[in-house]
């Protein structure tokens, strides 16, 4: 943690159990020496039995830093333990950017924002659909679901091998979220215009799962929100199939842009560049 006495420099963190591998901090660096911004972003790793003591000590200004993102483990905790949590955190019920303003702990989420500003540069057009199918139904899908609901998707059907957590997601967000279990997904996916993977299918060489894609609507859009790889298998089967595919990359790149302006006071550009530099960290530490 850094020292509080070191005032010349706006600092900001990235914390989570383990930290070690998060690209955050290449991500906000980047942008702090491009901006010319005297200020450093830096991993904090904290155990779960330690955040709130760490949280307490971001209130009170012992840690130094103006505020930070939360990753796993912390993101639900983060939320509870924050003093004014915003109208997005609150339905996730899970925060993954803080900040500090007159000593109370500000949260919100930018998962959903990073989802869209995505899908917006990289799959134009991916919004006028109003049928989705969402593959999980894991923490990581209910900002994807806020955000298609959001976005004016008038059906998001949530497909999970138990049910029932999709179900709960139905519950939370509303009639437009339909659950149902893998054995209905070619009956879900029948003229929708977005499939969005939420699940770990792919994730460095891990398990996978084959999709046939032929019932979405000719135009539909394949996401994922796994990054590494950058072309997961199930994106690859999708675009053999003739479908536009759209990587995961960008949206992590795009939720850190709210966070970074919150806390240095300049809005940060997602461009090729960092997007460059990303991917050559993932082929160097794989």
């Amino acid at each position: 943690m850094r020292d509080s006495r070191e005032t010349s420099l706006v600092n900001a963190f990235v914390t989570g159990w383990p930290i070690k591998h998060s690209r955050s901090p290449l991500i906000h660096n980047h942008w702090l020496k491009q901006l010319g911004i005297s200020g450093q972003y830096q991993r904090e790793a904290v155990p779960e039995a330690d955040f709130s003591t760490f949280l307490d000590m971001l209130r009170d200004g012992r840690s130094g830093y103006i505020g930070g993102n939360v990753t796993i483990p912390h993101k639900e905790a983060a939320f509870a333990l924050a003093d004014r949590p915003d109208t997005l955190s609150r339905e996730l019920g899970a925060a993954n950017t803080l900040w500090v303003e007159d000593g109370l702990i500000h949260a919100t989420n930018t998962d959903g924002y990073g989802f869209k500003a995505n899908l917006d540069e990289r799959g134009p057009g991916w919004d006028d659909a109003r049928r989705a199918v969402v593959l999980g139904a894991g923490g990581a899908s209910r900002a994807v679901i806020q955000a298609l609901r959001d976005r004016g998707f008038e059906e998001i059907h949530v497909i999970n091998r138990t049910v029932s957590r999709a179900e709960e997601l139905a519950r939370v967000f509303g009639e437009t979220v339909k659950p149902s279990g893998l054995s209905n997904l070619s009956q879900a996916m029948a003229g929708a215009g977005l499939f969005v993977n939420t699940t770990s299918l792919g994730m460095d060489g891990g398990e996978t799962l084959a999709i046939d894609f032929s019932p979405l609507a000719p135009d539909a859009v394949v996401t994922d929100i796994v990054y590494a790889p950058l072309k997961t298998p199930l994106l690859a089967e999708a675009e053999a199939q003739g479908f536009r595919i759209v990587d995961g990359l960008g949206m992590l790149l795009h939720q850190a842009v709210p966070g970074f302006e919150k806390w240095f006071g300049q809005r940060p550009v997602v461009d090729q560049a960092l997007r460059d530099l990303v991917i050559a960290d993932l082929e160097a530490h794989p």
